[in-house]
């Protein structure tokens, strides 16, 4: 009787062997500790969102929107007062006033092996929170994508000593990016853009592969949680067109050739502005004071010249319902456009605290709706508004692949992809290697080889 207890015992070690040899290639990669972690980043991210979520859009926007719309002259004085605030917090409670939202991010992944100083984080959000609320022309992805972020790095430094995770200092740039992926995937209750746009944030031609897997966790439990608290619904009432035409095709190549130029003249002027006001010698709450006094002046010249609902200040969410639901000429459609650009760059190239994600979709919005009424003459223009959307977030922040991801999320039908996706990859063209973001870099192969061409 021993002799097949002994050899079922042999043979079940040699069995075991096999088994933990084809796990441990199959997990090489330590793929089970995301598993763990990743939904912690997801769930503490996807809170702290929500919060600010609520704050700037249920609490603060809306009353000072409706004030604005009726006392059109508490307008600059409002703007003035929330840059100055914002101004302070920055100058005086955190280490660098020009170093926030995502070009901090970004910074951290490619200078800092993904260390977010987490010292002035409550501060930046506050900063983030009077920019925006108070009506400044940007909106809630730059602190929530720093927010996640920043979490991502301090659930990293809480892990890093317990030996069952076996955290190493890249696990640190992961987890920043799986952060900043769960901040917009949450904030725009669109995980798949958050996913996207969060791995081709650090690049202008590549993405963030390692930080795949965490990230496709965390957005995903990021973007239960929040909608958990407020719901599912789209932020964005936008139908869906049910096809297109090979004509479509065509006006949206056309389309993308001008959004591209038009993006590239966008993010030259915004460098050559926040670059200058970076180098001038004057203190960061004077320099945000006068952006916010210029960022005024631009809703109240758009409201002297259209008097209604629409205004280009603030996160400008209902803006974009406006849009799609109401009559607009074109001509109100362009001014809307170029001064929500013009209010931008006084907002955040003056220092403003938050990123232009909204401000450059809802800018190619208005032009795409403008070319499909005026120069198509389409049936749908709002085909037109989705594809000029995807068009300058592609040019504009060389994220192609989200921008045509969000037309897919935001829309909720399949009509838009293919022309999105032309006009996208048209305008990225056009606009070479002009980035919004000061801090994005070429992939190292397409870097080297721009080096050995000069």
């Amino acid at each position: 009787m021993s002799r097949p207890n002994s050899s079922h015992r042999n043979l079940f070690k040699r069995y075991r062997e096999i088994i933990r040899k084809d796990l441990s290639a199959v997990y090489v990669r330590d793929l089970q500790k995301w598993l763990l972690i990743a939904p912690l980043v997801g769930l503490t991210t996807g809170i702290t969102i929500t919060a600010l979520a609520v704050t700037i859009l249920q609490v603060m926007w809306p009353p000072i929107l409706h004030y604005y719309l009726a006392h059109h002259w508490a307008i600059v004085p409002g703007l003035v007062l929330g840059s100055l605030v914002a101004g302070i917090i920055m100058q005086w409670l955190t280490p660098d006033p020009n170093e926030h939202s995502t070009e901090e991010v970004i910074r951290a992944y490619h200078e800092h092996e993904g260390h977010i100083e987490l010292r002035p984080f409550f501060s930046k959000l506050l900063a983030a929170i009077a920019t925006v609320g108070c009506g400044g022309s940007a909106a809630l992805e730059g602190p929530s994508i720093y927010g996640g972020g920043a979490i991502g790095t301090w659930i990293w430094g809480r892990l890093r000593t317990i030996r069952r995770f076996r955290l190493d200092a890249r696990d640190r740039r992961i987890l920043l990016i799986c952060g900043a992926a769960a901040g917009m995937s949450a904030v725009f209750r669109a995980p798949l853009t958050g996913i996207v746009f969060a791995l081709e944030m650090p690049y202008k031609d590549d993405l963030a592969h390692e930080a795949l897997l965490p990230s496709l966790i965390a957005s995903v439990v990021s973007y239960m949680t929040l909608t958990s608290f407020l719901g599912s619904a789209p932020l964005f009432d936008f139908a869906a067109a049910k096809s297109f035409t090979q004509e479509d095709l065509l006006w949206s190549a056309l389309l993308g050739v001008l959004i591209g130029l038009m993006a590239m003249v966008f993010a030259v002027t915004f460098r050559k502005v926040r670059t200058s006001c970076v180098e001038l010698d004057y203190p960061h709450w004077l320099k945000l004071t006068v952006g916010g006094l210029l960022t005024g002046i631009c809703g109240v010249l758009f409201l002297h010249l259209y008097n209604g609902n629409l205004v280009p200040l603030g996160p400008n969410y209902e803006a974009v319902d406006a849009i799609l639901a109401q009559s607009h000429s074109s001509t109100e459609l362009v001014t809307f456009g170029f001064l929500k650009l013009a209010a931008t760059i006084c907002t955040l190239g003056a220092g403003g605290v938050s990123a232009m994600f909204v401000p450059l979709f809802l800018s190619g919005g208005v032009f795409g709706m403008a070319f499909g009424q005026s120069i198509v003459h389409s049936a749908t223009p709002a085909l037109y508004a989705a594809v000029g959307m995807a068009s300058f977030i592609s040019a504009g922040y060389k994220a192609p692949l989200a921008a045509v991801v969000f037309v897919a999320e935001a829309t909720g039908g399949h009509a838009f992809i293919i022309p999105a996706l032309i006009a996208s990859a048209v305008a990225y063209g056009v606009s070479g290697d002009a980035s919004a973001s000061g801090d994005q870099r070429l992939h190292e192969a397409a870097r080297s080889m721009v080096v050995s061409e000069t």
